[in-house]
């Protein structure tokens, strides 16, 4: 499982948490492997049977007001039940609250990062749940090319030669866009799988006897996209007259990446297959079955009922003779 350290939540901008460290700076080396926050709540008052390990505690004016309500002693005590009970993973005080000596203490004698925000609750929770989810996703990288191709986001694979960024290329110049070449960052959220291009080589292409071009520069901005949600793997195979191909595709193949199946499609590749065209059809076919039409069982279907029927008329034949 993914995890990230705390310290990484105090180092990142880009989603405005606003988090600056009070106390238990030793707590910064902790790790939190969930997006899910957690406001203590009833585990200050002693519930502590729902209390999940290694995820962000938020403290905000229900459960600071409350250990206000209670004698120092006592809240001692509340803290450190609350902190023996599991892993924590960090506190975090919202609307610049004042926050109690005794919760400062209890938090740099334990090791556990103690934060604050001027943030509301609901905003924090919001943005820092963003941020995990984003951190946490699992990632990898293929060698492949992605496209985004009628809307659809097609994944092309194939040992190297075998020309997929010609393919690419070709798919440009009939108007459809570029994600990726060569070097495919993928990422799963929610789900699903998104491609990008790595950030050093983004937008640009290998053609072999013309080197490396920019399709930006070459086609302008509306030729490139910097990401798509993958929904279809094409991989692409030189043509083998021994090898037997899927000639009806009645059965759906997948390809496992980061942990998600995305339906796969096995192409052969040789002289005289316009493969653009293909690839275009192969697009097109996608929509459909987003759609619910599955032309290949449709056809199996309608086939089976034929001969069902066919079969039937000559028993009824034979009956009557």
């Amino acid at each position: 499982m993914k995890s990230i350290r705390i310290s990484q939540l105090i180092e990142d901008h880009d989603y405005d948490l606003r988090l600056t460290l009070v106390a238990g700076a030793a707590g910064l080396t902790r790790t939190v492997d969930s997006p899910r926050i957690q406001k203590p709540g009833l585990a200050l008052a002693g519930f502590t049977e729902h209390l999940h390990p290694r995820r962000v505690q938020v403290f905000g004016n229900t459960e600071i007001s409350y250990l206000a309500t209670l004698p120092e002693s006592r809240q001692r005590e509340a803290l450190s039940k609350l902190f023996e009970e599991e892993d924590l993973a960090c506190v975090v005080v919202t609307k610049e609250l004042e926050i109690p000596p005794v919760l400062v203490t209890a938090c740099e004698a334990e090791g556990l990062a103690l934060m604050k925000t001027p943030l509301l609750s609901s905003d924090f929770i919001t943005r820092v749940q963003s941020f995990l989810e984003e951190a946490l996703t699992e990632s990898s990288s293929l060698h492949g090319v992605l496209m985004d191709v009628f809307g659809v986001g097609i994944l092309l694979l194939g040992k190297s030669g075998i020309g997929k960024s010609e393919i690419a290329l070709d798919l440009v110049m009939r108007a459809h866009r570029l994600v990726a070449d060569d070097i495919v960052d993928v990422t799963r959220r929610k789900g699903a799988v998104y491609g990008a291009g790595n950030p050093v080589i983004k937008h640009h292409m290998e053609i072999r006897g013309l080197g490396i071009i920019n399709i930006k520069d070459l086609f302008g901005v509306a030729a490139v996209r910097e990401q798509k949600k993958i929904e279809l793997v094409i991989e692409l195979q030189e043509w083998d007259p021994h090898q037997e191909y899927d000639r009806l595709g009645v059965e759906d193949k997948h390809l496992q990446i980061v942990g998600v199946d995305i339906p796969l499609s096995v192409v052969p590749v040789r002289p005289g297959r316009n493969m653009a065209t293909i690839i275009e059809v192969a697009a097109r076919n996608q929509l459909l079955k987003h759609q619910g039409h599955h032309s290949a069982r449709e056809f199996a279907e309608r086939l089976n009922r034929a001969i069902a029927e066919g079969a039937m008329r000559r028993t009824l034949g034979e009956e009557v003779e």
